[in-house]
């Protein structure tokens, strides 16, 4: 009997799992909004017949179906994004009708809909940061998704990028007292695994060259971090003065006679604005002072709360106005996310140097 045998682990977190969990949130959200602003713009047609109306929520499940159908007969990374922008699209066009399973009369255009749509996409986007942040990967984890990843270059071959993530996992397990015979097998797995071209890296490469040098320029990331800082700042005040201009205290901005009509709306904006801020505040004054890559993870995480919450309380007061609002939030987080890539690489080739000199 081996004295390395563990129990073996119920639950077993995915290293891939919050990415996946954040970019299938985006499909859904920028899918309810483009599916309202065609809505609008081509006066809500009806597909069918008659009597007959196929609503795009059946669209929704259908996508959502495939997704799951996907992950089930095929294996690959491939695979795996096919299915977070099949299910994502779908999980969108399904929440877009939710007002219409919500009410008796099968009011589409309920107007709290925006606000369980915000609930649902905030509460799996906690969700998911939990269960990723609530301990560090267990010997379990860091072996199980070494040998996920040892099993896709058997099958498909591995990039440099995989390859040495799943080298990482495996010196995780063996610091922290892994069973070094099964630590070996799966290394000589993932060894014996093909190069192949890192075509997900490659894509987006094109996708950055497609990018004018113009918007490359780290001063956007100066600029995007303190527009977000600012930003927050003026949303968590604009919900606060909300509470005080009501029908009886006529202040001179609309939108706070706006917002004080939806309480909802104004907590949304209010709970967004104060997390936005506790995140991209401290990231911003960190950024010169450290090289590590927290600060700018931090202020993705700020970008992705902001775009998403303010997208959704833009679409319940604003309607189609909410698209220009998501396209500038997505606009920062592209800025912030191609940053945040180039950081990765650096710091991954000075460990990698470090080694070398060891």
């Amino acid at each position: 009997m081996r004295a390395h045998t563990r129990a073996t682990a119920v639950i077993v977190r995915s290293v891939y799992g919050t990415a996946a969990v954040e970019w299938f949130l985006i499909f859904a959200i920028g899918t309810i909004l483009v599916t309202r602003a065609y809505l609008e713009l081509t006066g809500y047609p009806q597909i069918g017949g008659g009597t007959l109306h196929i609503a795009h929520a059946l669209w929704g499940g259908a996508l959502m179906m495939l997704a799951l159908v996907t992950g089930w007969l095929f294996l690959g990374p491939t695979t795996r994004i096919l299915a977070i922008v099949m299910g994502g699209i779908g999980f969108g066009l399904f929440l877009d009708e939710v007002g219409k399973f919500v009410t008796k009369d099968n009011d589409y255009f309920y107007g709290p809909s925006a606000e369980i749509m915000y609930l649902l996409v905030v509460l799996i986007l906690l969700i998911s940061r939990i269960v990723r942040d609530v301990r560090r990967p267990t010997i379990a984890e860091a072996i199980a998704n070494a040998a996920a990843i040892a099993a896709d270059g058997v099958a498909h071959g591995l990039p440099t990028r995989r390859r040495q993530q799943a080298t990482e996992f495996l010196q995780v397990a063996a610091d922290n007292g892994g069973d070094p015979e099964t630590i070996a097998h799966i290394r000589a797995l993932v060894e014996a695994g093909v190069d192949t071209p890192d075509r997900l890296m490659r894509l987006r490469a094109r996708a950055t060259r497609l990018i004018p040098g113009f918007f490359r320029s780290p001063r956007w990331l100066t600029v995007v971090g303190w527009l977000l800082v600012a930003s927050s700042t003026i949303t968590v005040i604009v919900g606060g003065l909300s509470f005080y201009f009501d029908g009886r205290r006529r202040g001179d901005v609309d939108l706070y006679l706006e917002l004080s009509k939806n309480h909802t709306a104004t907590w949304i904006l209010l709970v967004s604005g104060a997390v936005t801020l506790a995140l991209a505040l401290p990231a911003m004054i960190a950024r010169r002072r450290t090289v590590r890559v927290w600060p700018l993870r931090a202020l993705r995480i700020a970008a992705l709360i902001f775009t998403l919450s303010n997208a959704l309380v833009d679409f319940a007061l604003e309607g189609f106005g909410a698209v220009f609002n998501l396209t500038l939030g997505l606009f920062a987080l592209a800025v912030i996310s191609y940053h945040l890539g180039i950081r990765v690489a650096v710091a991954t080739r000075e460990l990698d140097h470090d080694e070398l000199r060891v």
